[in-house]
């Protein structure tokens, strides 16, 4: 009797089921095809986008990620004077933190400063002295003078992060921060001398005089040389992946959709023109880097010093009409770097957004600049050392302090407007000059065009040392790895000016910021090495032995 009943359940049963599988699938279906049309609505930008994120999520939160704040140590929300948490442009609280990166970058630089005795401040000197040339030998090894070679290397570093960085650390730290970014930049000297020192000690010069030198080459000779085969090997291949990216994202995609979003603020009718833009710009740029690291040392030798007066020159006369407030101006910096009540978000906190834009600006400990000071004249490694400690003075010390004074002189650094980055900057000097929009157009191009350039240069090193010697197997030509690599980076040039890829630029400005973990590391390894190189050529400088030649 009860089978029959039982057999009707079960009937029932399957029949819902089936009914309820075709709904999930109809459903299924109708979710695919509206997922399929919002994919089809999105942009190639907006599609970039989507797959890049949820892999620069993961690596941000390894890289920036700060230990601090997780054990407690301190609050990163940034309060005003009132006690009042501050809100970004989201609605937000605002919040400055030490990412494990900018700690790293800070830790080498101040072992390095010590390890080294302070040869920040007892190499200045004689750093001046070889940029002038007055020890160069013509005879010397290498492709480029000491000053060519600084250039390079600077107009790798001095850009946006002077003009848009400073901005941001003022705006967040108040005036104190700025206290902070000098001690950084004369900190981050020590870190540029070792790394340049080793880049030109462990470089490989070919038999047509071509040079190849950086991170990857003394991380796996070096480490070698320590018994360190195997590590040395995993972090020179590293680097070199992380500075591939880096050249196609940071150190160009981004400085491309940059320069041409300034022109077309300047000049809105150009708006939506990126890819023409994109497609001039890579025109340019591969005109001077096919011609090599000389060609590159010929443009940057110019544009650098040209690019630097044109900023700086305008800065100066904003500081000069109001050099009567320059102890007041330096007073409140100094005041801001030290007192918890004058700043926002108390001293740990100027500290931290002072420290962090410097170690983001000048690259020091980053490796990169390495690379360009390989290619260096000279058969004494350490003496490009000194010629590289140049650098976080000049991108830091002297051009970024003259923004700051800009930012306070006029009194943006309070930003009323609730302006952002380089449109800070730029509200600070057309408070002065209403025609500099126009002047900050022409500088954040050169900027960019001269970052380009270097980048260039880093990205094919990195490319030649991981794939150079596959390209020769398979074309019996390694000059096939130089211009493959050139399409590719031209291509992202075109890419970059047409587009606002976020997940991108910030995927790629991790890399460049990553590649401090291999490279710190193996300096740390090889400091003691630097530091017997280094006490043996005072000893020669000052018995004469090393003789300047003019």
């Amino acid at each position: 009797m009860l089978k029959k009943p039982f057999l009707i359940i079960i009937l029932i049963l399957i029949y819902n089921a089936s009914f309820s599988q075709d709904t999930l699938r109809a459903s299924s279906n109708a979710y695919k095809a509206e997922q399929e049309t919002q994919r089809s609505e999105l942009t190639v930008s907006e599609r970039i986008d989507q797959a890049f994120r949820p892999a620069v999520d993961v690596i941000n939160s390894i890289l920036f990620w700060d230990p601090f704040t997780a054990m407690g140590i301190y609050d990163p929300v940034v309060y005003d004077e009132f006690g009042q948490p501050i809100l970004d442009s989201e609605g937000n609280p605002l919040e400055s933190r030490l990412p494990l990166i900018v700690f790293w970058l800070i830790f080498g630089a101040i072992t390095f400063t010590i390890v080294m005795r302070f040869v920040n401040i007892r190499g200045f000197k004689h750093a001046i002295q070889l940029v002038q040339g007055k020890y160069d030998d013509p005879d010397d090894p290498g492709e480029v003078s000491h000053f060519q070679a600084l250039t390079t290397a600077l107009s790798a570093t001095v850009g946006l992060g002077n003009i848009a960085g400073v901005a941001i650390a003022i705006s967040i730290g108040g005036p104190g921060a700025t206290f902070w970014m000098i001690v950084a930049g004369l900190l981050g000297m020590s870190s540029k001398f070792t790394e340049c020192t080793l880049g030109v000690k462990y470089r490989r010069i070919d038999i047509n005089g071509v040079v190849s030198g950086g991170p990857m080459y003394y991380l796996r000779d070096g480490l070698k040389k320590k018994k360190m085969k195997w590590l040395g090997a995993v972090l020179a291949a590293l680097f070199a992946l992380l500075v591939i990216g880096g050249s196609f994202g940071g150190g160009n995609m981004f400085q491309a959709n940059q320069s041409f979003s300034q022109l077309a603020y300047v000049v809105p009718s150009i708006e939506g023109q990126g890819f023409w833009f994109g497609i001039i710009l890579a025109i340019l740029v591969g005109i001077v880097i096919i011609g090599g690291i000389k060609s590159i040392a010929r443009v940057t030798d110019k544009v650098v010093p040209f690019m630097a007066v044109l900023y700086v020159a305008t800065a100066l006369i904003i500081i000069f009409m109001n050099i009567q407030h320059t102890g007041e101006a330096f007073g409140l910096i100094w005041n801001g770097a030290f007192d918890p009540g004058a700043i926002k978000g108390g001293i740990v906190g100027v500290l931290i957004v002072g420290f962090q834009r410097a170690a983001f600006s000048n690259e020091a400990g980053v490796g990169s600049a390495a690379i360009a000071h390989s290619a260096v004249k000279t058969d004494k490694p350490i003496t490009e050392g000194f010629v590289a400690l140049m650098e976080p003075f000049v991108d830091t010390v002297v051009i970024c302090t003259m923004t700051a004074l800009v930012l306070i002189f006029t009194g943006t650094y309070e930003n009323p407007l609730g302006l952002e980055g380089a449109q800070l900057t730029s509200n600070a000097f057309e408070k002065v000059f209403s025609f500099f929009p126009y002047i900050l157009v022409i500088a954040i191009f050169l900027f960019a065009f001269s970052t380009m350039i270097s980048w260039s240069y880093y990205g094919l090193k990195g490319f030649d040392y991981l794939f150079g010697g596959m390209f020769v197997r398979l074309f019996g030509n390694r000059q096939v790895a130089k211009y493959t690599y050139f399409v590719l980076f031209l291509t992202f040039i075109v890419i970059g000016a047409s587009s606002s890829l976020g997940a991108v630029v910030d995927f790629s400005d991790a890399m460049i910021l990553a590649m401090g973990f291999p490279n710190i590391l193996g300096l740390l390894i090889l400091a003691p090495e630097v530091r017997k190189d280094l006490k043996d050529y005072w000893k020669k400088l000052k018995t004469g032995e090393i003789k300047k030649y003019k």
